[in-house]
C-alpha cells in the first residue's frame, strides 16, 4: 500500500496542486530610494501531502517568498493560488514557522504549543488535549511543564514545530527550522522529522540553504539563483523516504546533488542524469 508521501508524489502531475505560485515578483525600496529586486518571476507548485524544499543561497528571497505565500506580504506582480483559487484568503489559513522558535519565556512547553490554537479561539482544555497527543510523537513527553528558557535548542524547535503542526489547516511553511542549531542537533532533528512526516500527512514547503537537508527530507526540490531569486531547477528526488546519510552516497543522489549545486551557483540547468533515472526504475522494481 502506498504511503501518504508516495501517493502525493503520484498525484502531482494529475491533480490541482494545493499551492500554485505563478510569476511572482517582489522589489523593495530602500531608505534612500534604492530598489532591491528580491524575486523575479518565481513559479512553483506543491501538491497535497507533499514535502517540497526550496533551496537557495542567503539573500535570494526565500523568506520573502514564504511571507508572500503566508499572506504577510503581497507580490508586486504574479499570483498565489490555494487549491486553484488565487483569491483565497491565505493569512490564517497557512501555518508559518519562522527561523527562530519565538517561544514565550513565561509559558511552559505545553503553553507555548497551544498558543496558536488559543489565538484561534480553541478553549484551553481542548487545546491542551490536542497538544498532549503530539508530545509523545515529538519526543516531548515529560517536558510539558518545562519553561522555554530551560529547554535545549532541539527541544525548543520541537515545541515550535508542534505549535505549527497544531494549527496547520492547508499548508505548513518551514523557514530553515534547523538553521540555528548545532550540527549534531540539526542532524538529530532531521532524522526525527523524516521519521514522523509520513504519519503527520501534512503538506509542507521547506526553505533551506542546505542541499543535503533538502535531499534527505523532500519529495521535490526547487533551486533558486542568487538575488533576485529565480527558479533555476526543479527536480524530483529519486528515492522514497525516509532517507539517511548513507543514501546521499548513492550515484543517483550524488548526481542530483551536483546538479543542484551547479544551479545554485548560476550555471545553466542540464537534463536529469541517467543514474538518477536508473535509480528510480530500480526502486520501482523493488530495489532500495
Amino acid at each position: 500500500m502506498a504511503s501518504l508521501r508516495e501517493s502525493a508524489a503520484l498525484s502531482v502531475a494529475t491533480a490541482e496542486p494545493l499551492l500554485r505560485v505563478s510569476d511572482v515578483r517582489k522589489t523593495y525600496k530602500g531608505p534612500h530610494g534604492e530598489r532591491t529586486e528580491a524575486l523575479a518571476n518565481v513559479s512553483l507548485t506543491v501538491a497535497s501531502g507533499e514535502l517540497v524544499a526550496l533551496v537557495g543561497p542567503s539573500g535570494c528571497g526565500k523568506t520573502t517568498l514564504l511571507a508572500i505565500i503566508a499572506g504577510l506580504e503581497e507580490p508586486d506582480s504574479g499570483e498565489v493560488a490555494l487549491r486553484g483559487d488565487p483569491g483565497a484568503r491565505r493569512l490564517g489559513q497557512v501555518s508559518y514557522m519562522p527561523q527562530r522558535d519565538l517561544l514565550l519565556p513565561w509559558r511552559d512547553a505545553l503553553g507555548n504549543a497551544i498558543a496558536g490554537l488559543q489565538v484561534q479561539g480553541v478553549p484551553r482544555a481542548e487545546a491542551e488535549r490536542r497538544a498532549r497527543g503530539l508530545f509523545a510523537a515529538f519526543g516531548l513527553s515529560g517536558f510539558e511543564r518545562a519553561f522555554a528558557p530551560t529547554l535545549s535548542g532541539g527541544m525548543r524547535q520541537r515545541v515550535a514545530f508542534a505549535r505549527t503542526a497544531l494549527v496547520t489547516r492547508d499548508l505548513m511553511l518551514l523557514d530553515e527550522p534547523f538553521g540555528a542549531l548545532d550540527a549534531l542537533t540539526r542532524a538529530e532533528l532531521r532524522r526525527w522529522l523524516a521519521e514522523i512526516w509520513g504519519k503527520l500527512g501534512a503538506t509542507c514547503l521547506l526553505v533551506t540553504h542546505d542541499v543535503d537537508e533538502a535531499l534527505l527530507l523532500a519529495d521535490r526540490i526547487y533551486a533558486l539563483t542568487p538575488r533576485p531569486g529565480r527558479v533555476a531547477l526543479e527536480r524530483t528526488v529519486p528515492l522514497s523516504g525516509p532517507r539517511d546519510l548513507a543514501d546521499l552516497a548513492r550515484p543517483e543522489m550524488a548526481a542530483l546533488k551536483a546538479e543542484l549545486l551547479a544551479a545554485l551557483e548560476g550555471e545553466p540547468a542540464i537534463p536529469p542524469h541517467t543514474p538518477a533515472i536508473q535509480g528510480r526504475e530500480a526502486e520501482q522494481g523493488g530495489a532500495r
